[in-house]
């Protein structure tokens, strides 16, 4: 049920992100609606957004949107904030995934600087940083998600000091050699600073936030905190960011996942062993790299078409940039050639998938698969490794997971590999096939406790507090929201 307008009342707690959390979507009767977005954002902020009556600010998806309103659909205060399609190109497209992706994730492409990127950058942080001021009650918590908005925490700051601000990044924060390449890093660094609390996936992030801090602002620091010239303390800290693992096992439990997971092997010709890879399709991801030493092995003899086959999910991102393409472009030819040279009829060496796919679908390919496969070049934290830990409800099945990602640091039980040595891939591909269940088991039991017992609501529940410690003497604490 959607219900339209200026909202009624301002809000304790206010999420500010890039999206809002629901899509565009026809209806039955032919009339626009709106959808939950897919993601695990979502599933951890609604739940806290409902016991404090919260807002969501975010950029409804669309340039078309210009008089929409704020509204509440499920029962969620939606507050959309419109971006033009110059805005898109340049802030988005632009200076957020042409110049910071790029930059913090190891220089996997080459980042762009251009000043016009910026400057849209600049404005648009601007606009969500009014809307914030605008829904936030007196004295209310607002916490800021995401790269694409690191200048909104000071921004805010200035228009309502009276504000709890937290700031949460989810990708990556790169060393100081890489993150002093960009032009406007003192910036970048002093609107995070606006923020009572920054949090990272990994302490190494939080580091070197620190460290850049104290090199580049000349703020002096201690540990994990700054401590600014106005007499404010701003604590930088790692929050490791993980999934509803309630909500998806309860979901592979189910009779039409399980049939659904039955289906797909069918399909697949019932080999003895189904890898499978689920990505973004995206330049950081290592799809090429791991494709390839799959195909290695099959052409060694060392697998047979037979036995294995790579299921490779690659879901579309981001089409509108060029590297983007040519990454889509560099893909589809591998796999035809892999296909062509390896494939027999009726048994491609791989199934490549460019689509996107709903929960219960991505929770029967985890069921349906023996070896999952996630070789990210960087990655903050990646998801799909912990979704399909959660799956595996029976303690089977093997993950092989890039010890750049963040979830390697929690998950020490996968197997581990560096995705840029690609023998070293092709090693442990071969060690997960020919594990024991035994040892398959004593693995993934040790990485299903690990995430079932630091779920996505563990996450959102532990940065709220952390962010009302920092400053206790404030009016209003957030209720944190129950675990499932």
């Amino acid at each position: 049920m959607t219900t339209q307008g200026q909202p009624d009342h301002l809000a304790d707690l206010v999420i500010v992100a890039n999206r809002l959390p629901v899509d565009r979507v026809t209806l039955p009767d032919g009339s626009a609606g709106w959808r939950r977005s897919p993601g695990g954002l979502v599933s951890a902020l609604e739940p806290v957004m409902r016991a404090n009556d919260g807002a969501w600010i975010g950029w409804p998806g669309s340039t078309d949107d210009l008089d929409l309103e704020p509204f509440v659909e499920d029962g969620l205060q939606l507050v959309p904030v419109h971006l033009t399609a110059d805005e898109v190109e340049e802030f988005y497209e632009g200076f957020a995934n042409g110049t910071l992706w790029p930059l913090y994730h190891d220089l996997v492409a080459k980042p762009e600087f251009h000043r016009e990127w910026w400057d849209s950058y600049v404005q648009v942080n601007q606009r969500f940083a009014e809307r914030a001021a605008e829904i936030a009650a007196k004295g209310a918590t607002v916490w800021v998600q995401d790269y694409q908005l690191q200048l909104v925490p000071q921004m805010l700051r200035e228009l309502r000091p009276d504000l709890r601000i937290g700031f949460y990044l989810h990708i990556p924060f790169p060393p100081a050699e890489l993150f002093s390449q960009l032009p406007w890093r003192r910036q970048i660094l002093e609107g995070m600073l606006g923020a009572d609390l920054i949090g990272f996936q990994l302490a190494g992030g939080a580091a070197n936030f620190v460290r850049l801090v104290r090199g580049r602002v000349g703020h002096k620091t201690h540990r994990d905190l700054v401590y600014l010239p106005d007499g404010r303390t701003v604590k930088a800290a790692a929050f490791p960011i993980s999934i509803d693992a309630a909500g998806f096992i309860e979901l592979a439990h189910t009779e039409a996942v399980q049939q659904r997971a039955t289906e797909i092997r069918t399909a697949l010709g019932n080999p003895r062993k189904v890898f499978l890879g689920i990505d973004r399709l995206d330049y950081t991801k290592g799809i090429y790299a791991r494709l390839r030493a799959f195909s290695e092995l099959i052409a060694e003899g060392l697998l047979d078409v037979e036995d294995a086959v790579f299921v490779q999910v690659a879901t579309p991102s981001r089409e509108r940039v060029e590297q983007y393409r040519i990454i889509r472009d560099d893909i589809d030819r591998l796999v035809g050639r892999i296909n062509g040279d390896l494939g027999r009829i009726g048994r491609p060496a791989i199934s490549y998938l460019h689509s996107s796919y709903p929960r219960e679908e991505m929770a029967a390919l985890y069921r349906a698969a023996d070896i999952m496969v996630v070789t990210p070049y960087r990655d903050g934290m990646n998801l799909v490794a912990k979704e399909y830990v959660a799956c595996r409800y029976d303690d089977d099945g093997a993950l092989v997971l890039s010890e750049f990602a963040g979830a390697a640091d929690e998950l020490r039980q996968a197997y581990l590999v560096n995705p840029y040595d690609i023998n070293g891939m092709k090693a442990a591909l071969m060690e997960a096939f020919h594990a024991e269940p035994k040892e398959t088991t004593r693995r993934m039991r040790a990485m299903r406790k690990q995430v079932v017992d630091n779920d996505v609501t563990a996450w959102a529940n532990n940065f709220l507090a952390a962010l009302a410690d920092t400053r206790p003497d404030h009016d209003k604490t957030v209720r944190p929201a129950r675990r499932r």
